[in-house]
């Protein structure tokens, strides 16, 4: 099952491109590198831990 990447932060609607930084939790909840430090690295929807959403490589 392949992860859904969002292209905006759930917090400030940041867009977020594909192979971009960013931050995710195990229910999928993502957001930006800048509103995860300011929420100290925890998901405010199910309180888990947002760790860096690894990257697809490119499509060939």
């Amino acid at each position: 099952m392949a992860l859904e990447m969002r292209t905006r932060c759930e917090r400030c609607d940041a867009p977020l491109s594909p192979g971009g930084d960013a931050r995710i939790c195990s229910h999928e909840c993502t957001f930006c590198p800048a509103c995860t430090e300011a929420m100290s690295g925890t998901c405010p929807n199910c309180g888990g831990e947002l760790v860096a959403r690894p990257r697809r490589a490119a499509a060939s």
